[in-house]
């Protein structure tokens, strides 16, 4: 650790290594509120958040846990679908509070071509948030519908039953063949589209 008369002790938060100061002011620095990405061993978490000098105000947000209460999901909550489910929801309730753009904060998540923070973005892109990207880093069409799930569901079934049980037993639980995911993924979307038409 340094010392001397000249050491600064790091803010807390760069201390325990939760925020990258010098990423987040060049977000800051552009003057549009933040399209924040989160996840969780077991969620994901997406907020709109304008910067203020006494602290980030969220502007709107949404929670994967909502898509199940909400929308009847009963797919994952933390994965790809869900991702750009949570993604969209939030964009329209931001489009809702007047935002029409903004820029991307994946905060310490790696950027990874076609990972779950990228498909959060193209949710929002969707639903008509403004938010600067390249095409190159969304993830498929049909990732995001939840194809390979439904693939290698289908494949274990066959293949390895009692592998296929233990995988997917939250699906079973819940009386839902991940089989079906890319069907019931376009059922949930559209009943998202449907409560936010009057904003397309």
């Amino acid at each position: 650790m340094g010392h001397g008369p000249r050491y600064r002790v790091p803010w807390r938060r760069r201390r325990k290594g939760k925020t990258n100061y010098y990423r987040r002011l060049k977000l800051i620095k552009s003057g549009k509120p933040r399209f924040v990405v989160r996840r969780t061993n077991k969620y994901i978490i997406v907020q709109v958040a304008e910067a203020r000098i006494d602290g980030d105000k969220i502007i709107a947000a949404a929670h994967s846990r909502e898509l199940v209460k909400l929308y009847g999901w009963k797919g994952g909550t933390k994965n790809t679908s869900a991702a750009y489910l949570t993604g969209m929801l939030a964009a329209y309730r931001a489009l809702q509070k007047g935002v029409k753009e903004a820029v991307l904060d994946i905060g310490l998540h790696e950027p990874v071509k076609g990972s779950r923070v990228f498909a959060a973005l193209k949710g929002a892109i969707d639903a008509g948030l403004e938010i600067p990207h390249s095409e190159e880093i969304l993830p498929s069409e049909d990732r995001i519908a939840g194809k390979h799930i439904s693939e290698w569901a289908s494949q274990l079934a066959s293949s390895d039953p009692d592998f296929y049980n233990r995988q997917f037993s939250e699906y079973l639980k819940r009386g839902f063949k991940p089989e079906d995911l890319p069907s019931h993924f376009e059922e949930v979307k559209e009943k998202i589209q449907q409560e936010y038409a009057s904003l397309q």
